[in-house]
């Protein structure tokens, strides 16, 4: 009596299966970084909101809407160590406000968790019109 094994040639699925477990090994790094910019992507899309919902709790002082829906903000800027750089304008140059406006933003921003700093610059050009606001703040003052 003999002891012999029955070994099967390899068959095309065993080679796929081969391939792709010996180059999961190779691609885990690639997999893990992958994770971490999505991961990244996420935080900041997180923070990000948190940022428009502190911008959305300060109101013009002179229109009873905030300054995110108002259309103040013309954009704000996060980069990898997570100092927020804003662009606002106010609705009139000679806004009572206009020197320090800029600064309660500044502070509101500072205040978002995750945030690391804030800036805001404030531009006149574009001039701020009502094109600018939302479509909530339209309804809000009964211009819709």
């Amino acid at each position: 009596m003999s002891n012999s094994v029955n070994v099967r040639p390899p068959r095309p699925q065993d080679q796929f299966l081969s391939d792709f477990l010996n180059s999961t090994d190779s691609s885990s790094e690639s997999d893990v970084s992958l994770n971490q910019e999505l991961s990244s992507s996420v935080t900041d899309i997180v923070l990000e909101q948190r940022i428009i919902d502190a911008l959305r709790d300060i109101y013009d002082p002179e229109i009873p809407v905030n300054i995110y829906d108002l259309g103040l903000i013309y954009s704000v800027d996060i980069d990898d160590e997570k100092v927020v750089r804003l662009e606002m304008t106010l609705t009139t140059p000679g806004c009572p406000v206009a020197q320090t406006f800029p600064g309660t933003v500044e502070c509101a921003v500072r205040c978002v968790e995750g945030v690391a700093d804030a800036h805001v610059n404030l531009v006149w050009d574009p001039p701020w019109t009502k094109e600018k606001m939302t479509e909530d703040a339209l309804l809000m003052l009964g211009l819709l």
